[in-house]
């Protein structure tokens, strides 16, 4: 789920977060622990518009998600809802997949999933409200099915916290015809951190 384990348990080997609540998508790999210069690194990209940080965040994901890269077909982001985009003028996931897209020589496809329902901001929903915010928010457009249909597709986001909004974009993807979803983030919220009135967590 993203975690690492304090040491290598074998290939193949599950959480037990995994084995209780099996994710819609294969694996997850995010580069660093949220907290420190990494949070303030995603607080600059996502709400003070410093875009020029993405190329470096997806220097550190592209490593930390190698494994990932080597079998992926196509990137895709967290789409926003477009009154939020209009809002904010640029997508922060998107900004960092096409820089992890680019730096890895793969097709990257920003419009392979829509956003069709605009949600709460999940900043001060707990665990379950977040999944319900986001229930059915994604849709695979028809346009997209065969860019997808088969592919092992890596869906790309700036922070993962409980893993809601993942998990309804790969459920979309799954139903679209995707082969198999993995996801990479730039930090990961450990589950013992987790805030729900963390203003820069999803």
């Amino acid at each position: 789920m993203g975690t690492p384990f304090t040491h290598d348990m074998g290939e193949g080997f599950l959480s037990a977060e995994a084995i209780a609540d099996p994710p819609p998508f294969e694996r997850a790999r995010a580069a660093v622990i949220y907290s420190g210069v990494a949070r303030q690194m995603v607080q600059g990209l996502k709400y003070q518009d410093r875009t020029d940080l993405a190329p470096w965040m997806a220097n550190w994901m592209v490593r930390a998600g190698a494994e990932l890269i080597a079998e992926t077909d196509l990137v895709v982001p967290v789409p926003l809802h477009w009154r939020r985009f209009f809002r904010r003028q640029f997508n922060q996931s998107a900004e960092l997949g096409r820089a992890v897209a680019k730096l890895s020589g793969l097709p990257f496809s920003p419009s392979a999933v829509k956003r069709v329902k605009l949600t709460r901001q999940q900043v001060g929903l707990e665990r379950h409200e977040r999944e319900e915010n986001v229930r059915a928010a994604f849709r695979v457009l028809p346009d997209a099915e065969i860019q997808i249909s088969g592919r092992r597709v890596l869906v790309v986001d700036d922070v993962y916290t409980t893993g809601a909004t993942v998990r309804a974009v790969a459920k979309a993807l799954k139903r679209g015809g995707a082969g198999a979803v993995d996801v990479l983030t730039f930090a990961r919220v450990l589950p013992g951190d987790f805030r729900p009135d963390e203003s820069a967590t999803i």
